[in-house]
C-alpha cells in the first residue's frame, strides 16, 4: 500500500462522505491519484462506501495509533520503550529482527497500523484488518545467553494476562506455549525470535498480535478458531491506551524475567493456563501423539504431562483437549 493511500484513508470519515475532488484538493494531488489510492484500499480488503454525487466514506471508524498518546499513557515506563509507529509493514517482527542485527537499541518497539504478512507460530499467517487489532514487536536485549530465554514466551503471556485483566477484559486464558484464548478461541498470539549466542549476550524480538475487532475478510482467512475483544464485550478499549498498558506490563515482567528467570512467574502462568489439570492430546512435530493430564510447566517453560508412562516434558507440539475425555 502506498503512502498516498494512507493519506487518503486519514481524510475519510465514517460519518460524512467526502468527494474525490475535495480529497485531491486537500492533499494537493490529482483526482486520478485519489482514485488509484481508493482502488488500493479495495485490494487490501478495506471497506469503503461509495455514493454517486456524494463521494466516499469509511464503513467503520478507525481509531488511529498515536505515538504521543501512547507515550502519555506509558508514564514513567516511557524510559523503557523507544516507540515507532508506522502505517503499513509486512511483519513487525521481520523488520525489528533486521534492525536488531544492525544494532537497534534495547527497548525498541515497532507498532504497525496494518500488517500485510504477519507471522504466527509454526509458519502460520497472522491476519489483521485496519484498526481491528494491535500488532507490534518489542526488542529486548539480555546479558544472558539464548539458552536462558527458554521460558520467555510464557513470561510474556503473564504480562498479557495482567494487561487484559487491568483493561477489564475477562474470561481469558493462556494456552501453552504462546496463545491467549477466550472460550477456546484465539484472541492473541505471541511470536518470539532470538538472536545472539547460547552463552550470551542475546536479544529477543517479541511479537504480539491481539484481535480487537476482526473484519469479515480477515476472519474468513483465519484457519483456526479465533475471536476478538468485540465478541467478548460491547465497549472496545482505546487502542493507544491498551498498547501502552501492555507495554507497561511487558516492561515489568521482562525486568523480573531478566533478574530471576521464569521460575518466579511459573505459578501465576499456571493459574491462567486453560489446560491445567485437564486431559489433553499432544500432537508432536513428528506426527505422533501423546495423551495425558497437564500437571504444569517446568522452570524452563516445558509443558509437563502425566500419562500412562509417567510424567513427560514437552518443548514443542500442539496441545488440544482429548476427544475421549
Amino acid at each position: 500500500m502506498k503512502s498516498l493511500t494512507f493519506s487518503v484513508l486519514r481524510h475519510l470519515s465514517s460519518n460524512e462522505f467526502s468527494s474525490g475532488e475535495a480529497i485531491a484538493r486537500q492533499l494537493g494531488v490529482s483526482r486520478g491519484s485519489v482514485w488509484q489510492a481508493l482502488q488500493d484500499l479495495d485490494q487490501h480488503g478495506i471497506q469503503i462506501f461509495r455514493l454517486a454525487g456524494r463521494g466516499y466514506r469509511l464503513a467503520e471508524t478507525v481509531q488511529w495509533l498515536n505515538r504521543d498518546e501512547i507515550h502519555a499513557a506509558l508514564g514513567d515506563n516511557i524510559r523503557l520503550i523507544q516507540l515507532e509507529v508506522v502505517d503499513i509493514a509486512d511483519s513487525s517482527n521481520s523488520i525489528l529482527m533486521q534492525k536488531a542485527a544492525l544494532g537497534a537499541a534495547h527497548g525498541s518497539c515497532l507498532a504497525v497500523e496494518l500488517q500485510t504478512h504477519g507471522r504466527g507460530r509454526r509458519g502460520r499467517t497472522w491476519h489483521t484488518s485496519l484498526g481491528g487489532s494491535l500488532t507490534f514487536s518489542l526488542l529486548w536485549r539480555f546479558s544472558q545467553g539464548a539458552s536462558f530465554l527458554s521460558g520467555l514466551s510464557l513470561a510474556v503471556g503473564v504480562a498479557l494476562m495482567r494487561a487484559l485483566e487491568q483493561a477489564g477484559i475477562r474470561d481469558t486464558y493462556l494456552k501453552w506455549p504462546n496463545d491467549v484464548l477466550h472460550q477456546q478461541q484465539k484472541l492473541a498470539g505471541i511470536l518470539i525470535e532470538l538472536q545472539g549466542d547460547m552463552l550470551g549476550p542475546s536479544a529477543a524480538v517479541i511479537g504480539i498480535g491481539l484481535n480487537l475487532k476482526l473484519a469479515a475478510p480477515a476472519r474468513a482467512n483465519i484457519d483456526q478458531a479465533a475471536t476478538d475483544i468485540a465478541s467478548i464485550q460491547t465497549n472496545l478499549p482505546n487502542r493507544n491506551h491498551l498498547l501502552a498498558l501492555i507495554l507497561k506490563h511487558l516492561g515489568d515482567v521482562l525486568l523480573q524475567f531478566e533478574a530471576e528467570g521464569f521460575g518466579k512467574l511459573r505459578e501465576e502462568w499456571r493459574r491462567h493456563h486453560f489446560y491445567q489439570d485437564k486431559p489433553v492430546c499432544m500432537l508432536l512435530p513428528d506426527g505422533s501423539t501423546h495423551h495425558g493430564i497437564v500437571t504444569g510447566v517446568a522452570e524452563d517453560g516445558a509443558l509437563l504431562v502425566r500419562g500412562a508412562d509417567g510424567e513427560r516434558r514437552f518443548t514443542s507440539g500442539e496441545i488440544s483437549m482429548r476427544s475421549d475425555a
